[in-house]
């Protein structure tokens, strides 16, 4: 039985408000792939991963298969050029493509650098591939709030957000990657107890500061049953006394009582941790 072919038919739009385009409609250009520049603003660089995803372009090019990279005009040092706000990878491939002289790119208006990367972030939420720590980056350069806010609370811990995953230097004391962690955290917390939570991590000088790390830590400061019997000093001082073997007991803890890594992460830091005295309460 053959399938009949359904026209392009719009959907209900009760109960939306249609949003008014504040940009002029995209245009189409056919360009060298060459004439095209990266802004490492909000661009990530060409990661092995991407090395290869590159070569395998190269290999099976298909105009069938191709999708315009998505540019802006934007001036540089007095020069006019067309910069690739989405599908470098593309573009690259392209251009060592002997057979690929010209390609259609998309050129939307999104002239100075903070428009180009809100530009790059609309063009890769939720796509997979792109990292957080890609999204932050961008969102810095778009003068994101938000990621601003980040960024300080973490230089006032005195922890470096890194770019890429692979930019860790020596033990990684004081850098992290974890983007969505601290995102969250900030959101629950505030900006001041935020810093206060990744301060007894840093102040550990343990490295890398992981996902679970500062969620055990959060617990661990936040929740009734732990934070009102220990200081944020002392818990700091039970994670430098213990060391790798915290992970190692949680492991085993998380395994034998069903439990997230991240909560027996945090019994074990609590146990080795001095307690405060509790205040005696007289009988009525």
């Amino acid at each position: 039985m053959q399938n009949n072919v359904r026209p392009i038919a719009p959907v209900s739009i009760a109960g939306l408000t249609p949003n008014s385009p504040s940009t002029g409609m995209p245009i189409f250009e056919l360009v060298k792939p060459t004439d095209l520049f990266v802004d490492p603003a909000y661009q990530r660089n060409i990661s092995e991963k991407g090395s290869r995803q590159i070569r395998r372009i190269i290999e099976g090019f298909d105009w069938t298969k191709f999708k315009p990279p998505i540019c802006a005009y934007s001036e540089h040092e007095g020069r006019t050029m067309l910069k690739v706000l989405d599908g470098q990878h593309t573009a690259i491939a392209a251009a060592s493509n002997p057979h690929v002289d010209v390609i259609p790119v998309m050129i939307v208006e999104a002239e100075d650098t903070i428009s180009q990367a809100k530009a790059f972030i609309g063009q890769n939420t939720d796509r997979l591939g792109v990292t957080n720590l890609q999204m932050h980056q961008a969102a810095l350069a778009a003068a994101d709030e938000d990621a601003q806010t980040l960024e300080l609370v973490c230089h006032r811990a005195n922890i470096k957000v890194l770019k890429t995953t692979n930019a860790y230097t020596g033990d990684g004391c004081r850098q992290t990657i974890a983007i969505k962690q601290i995102e969250g955290l900030i959101s629950r917390r505030g900006a001041q107890r935020s810093r206060e939570i990744l301060e007894v991590l840093a102040n550990a000088e343990r490295g890398p500061l992981t996902a679970p790390q500062i969620k055990a830590v959060e617990l661990l400061l936040s929740d009734h049953e732990y934070c009102d019997k220990i200081t944020d000093e002392d818990l700091t001082d039970a994670i430098v006394e213990l060391l790798t073997t915290a992970e190692e007991e949680a492991k085993l803890l998380a395994v034998t009582h069903k439990i997230p890594f991240w909560r027996a992460l945090a019994i074990t830091w609590f146990r080795k941790c001095k307690k405060r005295r509790q205040p005696l309460t007289r009988a009525a």
